[in-house]
């Protein structure tokens, strides 16, 4: 089958939901079928590394950051038009993959109402939160969205907040997904359900099977096993973009604040980075932190898999925390901040303002909580009493069984 993708981004820049299309586009090629990505172009020095690929279908766009990492392309009649042309010499599509939440969502909508075609859409992001953390007037930049909604799908339907947003989608689409449980109740409790009324598929976003068989030999020992932990301090890697909603500032108070003696590694980039630098040259307590940057994602497994834990500190914004299942994956454990996410991993981890393994019931946002729970687990990693992964996410997080479940949902919708 052909399956069309549309995303706000293109996949070749950076974030989890570009990463996952990527994952998705090479296993459904690999099962056999058509894969075609339909995204803004890129500009500045990530659109000149970018080798062609014929699987892109690039839209017209400007760049919306400072570092021209993103861009926008308008929807409407000019992108359609444009759309419909790079199809048209490509095979019959069967399918309409929307996995976008702006732009790409309305040109992937309104391409599938043109031609009559189903339409699955996954739901990557929390809309009400993200906006929120990062616009300066988040309910007027949520009115002035659900208006661009309406006009640009068509749209009557009523209302002004995040959920309304979504459902508006949701209620053009013959299946709605979501990477998480928790996230597809939420969706179904706010009425984000696909138009034949139908309940949420939860579907995770996978680990490329070849790159976790091959992150997990380079850390066993000459005999298979596990290699033993290396000695030193315990070894903490945060990960992520340095932007509000990911808490890495508070994550690095609490550093200070708990005392432990840990060596602390942050993987990533953005806005904070300037802030989060100065934050530590202030003072670090007892820890060493080292700002690693940015790193090709290979990479960036084999030091989740080297580290004694992974740490998540973001509250209600994630919708599956892909770093902690890439940690469990790898065998190692995590300092889990949301509740949410917690619960979805099961075991393996220790809860801010909660137990070892045993997430609270609501959130606690506080350095102090934060780092209480870093002493804890470095304690523990030092005594040789750290939790352990539940060992069958491994197999339920590979990309492969992933896009067997996503196929069968593809199936489902064409029928």
């Amino acid at each position: 089958m052909h399956v069309v993708m549309f995303g706000d981004q293109h996949v070749e820049s950076l974030g989890g939901a570009q990463v996952s299309m990527r994952l998705q586009r090479r296993f459904l090629e690999k099962a056999g079928h058509t894969v075609t990505l339909v995204a803004p172009a890129l500009h500045g020095a990530r659109a000149r590394s970018v080798a062609w690929d014929a699987a892109y279908l690039d839209t017209p766009s400007v760049p919306i950051t400072p570092d021209r990492e993103y861009s926008m392309t308008l929807p409407g009649s000019r992108t359609d038009r444009w759309v419909d042309r790079g199809l048209a010499g490509r095979p019959p599509v069967d399918v309409v993959h929307v996995q976008a939440d702006f732009w790409g969502a309305f040109t992937g909508h309104r391409f599938a109402a043109r031609h009559a075609l189903p339409v699955v859409h996954t739901m990557h992001n929390r809309v009400d939160v993200g906006i929120e953390a990062t616009a300066p007037f988040p309910t007027t930049t949520l009115r002035a969205l659900n208006a661009w909604e309406r006009r640009s799908l068509g749209s009557s339907s009523p209302g002004s907040d995040g959920w309304a947003f979504l459902r508006r989608m949701a209620e053009r689409s013959d299946a709605v997904t979501a990477p998480s449980t928790h996230f597809a109740c939420r969706l179904e409790a706010h009425g984000v359900v696909p138009g034949s009324g139908s309940r949420v598929d939860v579907i995770w976003n996978g680990i490329d099977d070849g790159l976790l068989d091959e992150t997990l030999r380079q850390a066993q020992g000459p005999d298979g096993s596990p290699e033993a932990r290396a000695p030193g301090a315990p070894r903490l890697v945060w990960l992520g973009r340095m932007s509000p909603e990911k808490r890495l500032l508070p994550f690095l108070e609490a550093v200070a604040a708990s005392g432990a003696t840990v060596d602390v590694e942050v993987i990533g980039g953005g806005g904070q980075l300037t802030e989060a630098r100065r934050l530590v040259e202030r003072g670090a307590g007892a820890a060493s932190v080292v700002f690693a940057g940015r790193m090709p994602y290979a990479d960036t497994l084999r030091r989740i898999a080297a580290a004694d834990a992974v740490v998540q500190t973001s509250i209600g914004f994630e919708t599956q925390g892909m770093t902690i299942f890439e940690a469990a994956s790898l065998g190692t454990p995590a300092i889990v901040s949301d509740p949410d996410l917690a619960a979805e991993l099961g075991s393996g981890f220790w809860a801010v303002g909660g137990g070892v393994d045993a997430a609270p019931a609501s959130a606690d946002a506080s350095v102090a909580a934060l780092a209480e729970t870093i002493r804890r687990a470095a304690a523990d990693i030092v005594s040789g009493d750290a939790v352990t992964p539940d060992p069958t996410i491994r197999e339920r997080f590979r990309q492969s069984s992933r896009t067997a479940a996503m196929v069968e949902v593809y199936d489902r919708v064409r029928a």
